[in-house]
């Protein structure tokens, strides 16, 4: 004898009394299933994964969708995606969704447009997501849960790849040269330089994470954009870091009264610091078609474009700085403060970060101008069209505006430290159990639609992936 205990998550005829002895009991169906949990009649159906339920001959597979409209807009938006480093997987399901709302817009959405931005933060992970994987993996595993998901099976389209420009390549980046430069003959590639005087304004992302209780180095950001003493003119970075050495110079005159040395001297250093390690990056102009300014390429965005900007070779704090420039970039677009026509402009931007605690951990500075910019997106990016995926190891370490404003969230696996903090603790016990031993290719997904938490399989990427990072 079986004795199984059940959790009641519908009633479709409203008979409340418990079942009596010796009723027949039996398996569900899929169409039961899909009932149960609320799948039978979703809108604006976007896959998510699939449920696979039951064992040997009774075995079923059911599609699980979202609706859309909850997950970029304009009902709900962003997605916020935790777990551990490696076991999660946690780029290959955003890769996924993302891969599904391409598809989605591309035939089924005439009125509305999409375009992305993705950061590549992780070696190679998303230098190549426009070729296709390994056959055997296609064919075994990949297109038999394409086809189940109704998805085109084929690797990402339109897209177009950021590196940090160095001379010899390398230098910036960990794909290889011969890659690089096939998909520069493409027109598949380009080069990425900031040029001082048309980003000027972003010095201010360089400082993000420096607590600057005082305001001094935002007040002296603002003493060299605005041309303000010895400021006034200058057109090229090491300019700009001779004259604010000149400032930390103790006795000079020049200084504004209300900044004193020593924070001059903090800024020389900490601007010196990330100058000396990307000279390549800070150049004075670009000199041929395949170097861009980051901005400007952003700003041009045209639908179903994807954009991958590849940041995993420089420092932490110039990774934020770039991150901290597109988003920016991105914001001003949707805006409306470029010369572009607002029907010319993709009506939804996906924005994906990896490794969301390095700027908006709950440590974070209040003061830091990617924070800002992240709670800006989260808060009001979704009437914007502005969508934010991202995905970090512990969502506890998170800025508890920033998570609270994602309609989506998915677990993937994690510790049992984690499940025992405040942000888990309306999960339910079977669930949190289940976060502790989830496999590679599954999460735990929470959305408005869903009735309950749903424990989901999605394909491993059907784009190539580097065995060696």
């Amino acid at each position: 004898m079986n004795y199984v205990k059940a959790r009641v998550v519908g009633n479709t005829k409203n008979i409340y009394t418990p079942v009596t002895d010796g009723s027949s009991v039996s398996l569900a169906e899929a169409e039961q299933v899909n009932e149960a949990l609320g799948l039978a009649d979703v809108k604006n159906k976007l896959p998510a994964g699939y449920i696979e339920m039951y064992e040997g001959e009774n075995r079923i597979t059911i599609p699980v969708h979202f609706n859309s409209h909850f997950l970029i807009g304009p009902e709900g938006a962003h997605l916020n995606i935790s777990g551990i480093s490696g076991l999660a997987s946690k780029t290959s399901y955003a890769m996924f969704l993302m891969k599904a709302i391409q598809d989605q817009y591309l035939h089924c959405q005439p009125d509305d447009s999409v375009a992305f931005v993705m950061l590549n933060v992780k070696g190679r992970d998303l230098l190549a997501i426009d070729e296709f994987n390994d056959k055997d993996d296609l064919e075994k595993e990949i297109f038999p849960v394409y086809d189940l998901l109704q998805l085109e099976k084929k690797p990402f389209e339109n897209v177009k790849y950021f590196y940090p420009y160095s001379k010899d390549i390398a230098p910036t980046t960990y794909a290889h040269t011969e890659d690089v430069k096939s998909q520069m003959s493409l027109n598949k590639a380009v080069q990425y330089k900031y040029v001082f005087e048309d980003d000027k304004e972003s010095i201010d992302l360089l400082f993000a994470n420096i607590d600057d209780p005082q305001e001094t180095m935002e007040s002296i950001v603002n003493y060299i954009v605005t041309g303000q003493g010895k400021f006034n003119g200058i057109t090229e970075w090491a300019e700009l870091l001779k004259t604010v050495s000149e400032y930390a110079q103790a006795g000079n005159k020049e200084v504004d009264k209300n900044i004193s040395v020593l924070s001059w001297r903090k800024f020389y250093r900490l601007l010196n610091k990330s100058y000396e390690k990307n000279k390549s990056l800070f150049a004075n102009r670009c000199c041929v078609p395949q170097e861009v300014q980051l901005k400007k390429s952003i700003q041009e965005i045209q639908k179903n474009d994807v954009f991958v900007i590849d940041v995993a070779k420089l420092d932490e704090e110039t990774q934020g700085f770039v991150f901290g420039d597109v988003m920016r970039a991105i914001y001003d677009l949707k805006l409306g403060t470029t010369d572009r026509q607002e029907k010319d402009i993709p009506s939804k931007v996906v924005i994906f970060i990896d490794e969301l605690n390095k700027y908006a951990s709950k440590e974070v500075p209040k003061s830091s101008p990617i924070l800002r910019q992240i709670l800006d997106i989260t808060e009001r990016g979704r009437s914007l069209g502005i969508i934010l995926f991202a995905a970090e190891q512990f969502k506890s370490d998170i800025h508890d505006r920033v998570k609270g404003n994602c309609s989506t969230h998915a677990y993937g696996r994690t510790n049992v430290i984690e499940i025992s903090k405040p942000d888990f603790q309306y999960v339910p016990p079977v669930y949190k159990s289940m976060l502790t031993r989830l496999k590679q290719g599954e999460y735990i997904i929470q959305n408005p639609v869903f009735r309950s938490l749903l424990n989901i399989k999605f394909p491993k990427p059907i784009y190539k992936q580097f065995k060696n990072g």
